[in-house]
């Protein structure tokens, strides 16, 4: 360790605590996840409506559909279609109210005055939040309420099918005719459903809140922020506020300014020669611009959807490709293509680390392992299509077809075969990273990026450890686990190594400052990172305390952001520091916008919808959107095409990108993302905040809100964003094609 004793002693440190707080808390989720009833039935009769294993096949049908590609559960998938826990939620209980006013006063609800709806309503939200959940785990509902759930099953039965009635409901929702075709699963699609509601409306045992902390918004049954939701909110930003406060104390205290190493006059990495391993990372490069350009083209056929519902501009696209499809091929798409950039940058890094060469048969390696990723991917988007289309068997969905769950689509046989594939890239580094070690010199940096390997090697496959029939709020513990701390996380102190080590091998910052600076981000990143991957878990079944955890954290995830403008100068004040910096000129462009993504994407508009009080009202609408392009690609697109640049440089040494397509692909890109977002995604998820906050969550989902002319128009404009980014992409794409297509490799 030598000296960077202390910060490794930090670094561990913080590791320990945040990962026994992560592991003992994620023991909360699995005792106090909602319970699925073994039975649910009516009090008077005895009738049983439904059991366990219906609710369970039913979660089953929902994931065959493609899940949260189609609308969403606990705010969590698709914004087009409805919350179908708030949609269901509002129906059954307006359905109810209408029932009793019947009873009562023999009038519909809305016609009954003031007094009497308050009455019915008082009624309705006692009934609701009342747990009648037994020692045998069955539930006990009044007939009036199984009547209710009878009406609104209808309505779902009907949306799922081919009624005609329905037809141009499911236009606005993006869903195709015969979402499930079966009538005997689309029966049990509704328990399911109705399960969902019944954790969102019934209140925990001992607690004045529902299972999911109150959420969604509504009124009618008191489904208001709870008073920790309010009080943790307000501490967030304390924590907040100290955090940037001690960062800065800490910053201005313990900067050394060093004066920096006089540059190189000839690249030091391009002395090395190329290995065989090395050479065979063209196609590597060329797959992640291709996944790449595949994944805009689904976006922008996915945002049009939004708009003319099952059609592209007149052509009858849901037939064969609906939105549901095209979302998850968009969304899984990304995974890979980044995914693959990464891969790419470690593997080129590996052989100079290791002094310049390959370990024997590591071309061949390489090389395998880029088959495997082609199988992966074809076979993957294959079972997406097979499942959707309702051609995937029931029993073999899960496992070859679609998982049903954002980001983790892909049946699970491709999503152990993807984790194999990630592992045996682990398998690759580490024959270089061994040989590194034994060579003399301070190894410090080559420890973290060697740590940054392991993690990115081993924490994808947390997303094995959840089931078909694993209890949603089960499921979504192991999927933060991907989504949040494996690409937020563990990518992000990669990334910071991969650069620093690169800088420093180049010779532009001393292997100190890289060290040193590489430590102090790993240590920030982390302390937020690893348990701030709870604030997405405040109302999917989760207790009190993983709100106070997520909410304090993820607060501090918040906190490096606010020095990344001056990472963003330091990138750009590298390309005057030697002439043959000109070269790497792009690859520094795009690590530059990835500096400033990461403060407004992940910073400003991660924390607007962190704080709990304000994700009550904002969860499953547009702004969750916001955040997710700005950071997924602001962050870590760019980053990945950055490093794909910078490889592809060395790759193709003797080949110069034009600097007027290149200029076009990073303005094109960034002014792109920027328009996406400002003048489509984020008016309209303010307008919806303002309808969640007014009315309720169903309301700022419902056709009627957001099928509204001007919602629509703002659909309508984001569509010259969209191309202007296509157009970015493809000019990008272009570049490293040519480099790779129309350029042979230097021979040795």
């Amino acid at each position: 360790m030598g000296n960077y004793k202390k910060l490794w002693y930090w670094l561990l440190g913080i590791l320990l605590v945040t990962f026994t707080l992560l592991g003992y808390l994620g023991s909360d989720v699995y005792r106090n996840a909602p319970p699925i009833p073994t039975e649910v039935k009516v009090a008077t009769t005895g009738e049983v409506l439904m059991t366990r294993e219906d609710i369970l096949q039913g979660q089953s049908a929902w994931q065959s559909t493609g899940g949260m590609q189609n609308g969403s559960i606990f705010g969590h998938g698709a914004y087009q279609a409805p919350d179908w826990t708030a949609d269901w939620l509002h129906r059954e209980s307006i359905t109810w109210l209408n029932l009793a006013s019947q009873e009562k006063f023999g009038i519909t609800f809305d016609k009954a005055n003031e007094e009497q709806k308050a009455i019915l309503e008082a009624a309705a939200k006692k009934e609701y939040r009342t747990n009648t959940i037994d020692s045998n785990e069955a539930i006990t509902i009044s007939p009036r309420r199984a009547q209710a759930m009878k009406e609104v099953a209808k309505y779902y039965h009907a949306l799922y099918g081919d009624d005609a009635s329905l037809n141009s409901t499911r236009e606005s929702y993006a869903m195709k005719s015969n979402t499930l075709a079966d009538p005997a699963r689309r029966d049990k699609l509704v328990n399911f459903f109705f399960w969902s509601t019944w954790v969102a409306s019934a209140e925990r045992p001992g607690k004045e809140v529902t299972y999911t902390n109150n959420w969604p918004h509504e009124p009618i049954i008191g489904n208001v922020p709870s008073v920790e939701n309010v009080m943790w909110s307000i501490i967030s930003v304390v924590v907040l506020i100290a955090g940037i406060g001690l960062l800065v104390w800490g910053w201005a205290f313990s900067t050394k300014h060093e004066t920096e190493p006089v540059a190189p006059t000839i690249d030091p990495i391009s002395t090395f020669k190329l290995t065989p391993s090395q050479k065979a990372l063209g196609k590597y490069a060329f797959l992640t611009v291709a996944l790449f350009a595949f994944q805009m083209f689904m976006g922008g056929a996915v945002a049009h959807y939004t708009v003319e519902g099952q059609t592209f501009y007149g052509i009858e696209l849901s037939k064969w490709f609906p939105y549901s499809l095209l979302r998850t091929w968009h969304l899984q798409s990304a995974v890979l293509w980044i995914a693959a950039g990464f891969l790419t940058a470690g593997l080129f890094l590996a052989p100079i680390v290791n002094g310049g060469k390959d370990p024997k048969g590591q071309a061949l390696g390489v090389n395998v392992l880029f088959v495997a990723l082609l199988v992966v991917t074809v076979g993957s988007f294959i079972g997406n299509y097979l499942a959707i289309a309702g051609q995937m068997p029931a029993e073999l969905n899960f496992m070859l077809g679609h998982q049903g769950y954002e980001y983790l689509d892909l049946g699970r046989l491709w999503q152990f075969a993807l984790f194999l594939g990630i592992a045996f890239w682990l398998f690759l580094m580490a024959r270089c990273l061994v040989g590194a070690f034994k060579q003399g010199g301070d190894k410090n940096l080559l420890a973290l990026f060697t740590a940054s390997v392991v993690a990115i090697g081993l924490f994808y496959g947390s997303g094995l450890f959840y089931g078909e029939r694993s209890n949603i709020a089960v499921m979504e513990y192991w999927r933060w686990w991907v989504v949040h701390l494996w690409v937020e996380g563990f990518f992000e102190v990669f990334a910071t190594a991969a650069m620093a080590f690169i800088f420093s091998s180049m010779g532009l910052v001393s292997l100190r400052t890289a060290t040193t600076a590489s430590l102090v981000s790993a240590c920030l990143f982390m302390l937020g990172g690893v348990p701030g991957t709870f604030h997405h878990l405040y109302f999917t079944g989760a207790t009190t305390p993983i709100v106070a955890v997520g909410a304090s954290f993820s607060a501090l995830e918040v906190v490096p952001l606010v020095v990344l403008g001056y990472e963003a100068y330091e990138h750009w004040s590298l390309r005057t520091r030697a002439a043959w910096m000109e070269k790497l000129r792009w690859p520094l462009m795009f690590f530059v916008a990835v500096a400033f993504w990461n403060m407004i994407g992940a910073g400003v508009f991660g924390f607007m919808i962190n704080t709990p009080i304000a994700l009550f009202y904002l969860q499953g609408l547009n702004t969750t959107a916001v955040h997710a392009h700005s950071a997924l690609f602001g962050v870590y697109g760019f980053l990945a095409l950055g490093f794909v640049l910078l490889v592809v440089r060395y790759l193709r040494p003797n080949f110069v990108f034009s600097n007027g397509v290149m200029k076009l692909a990073f303005w094109a890109l960034n002014l792109g993302l920027a328009g996406m977002v400002l003048s489509s995604l984020l008016p309209i998820g303010l307008f919806q905040f303002h309808e969640s906050v007014n009315v309720g969550l169903w309301s700022a989902r419902s056709e009627e809100f957001l099928q509204q002319d001007f919602l629509e128009n703002l659909r309508w404009i984001r569509t010259i964003s969209d191309v202007l980014f296509i157009i970015g992409g493809l000019s990008a794409g272009l570049e490293i094609c040519k480099a790779v297509f129309l350029h042979r490799a230097p021979k040795n």
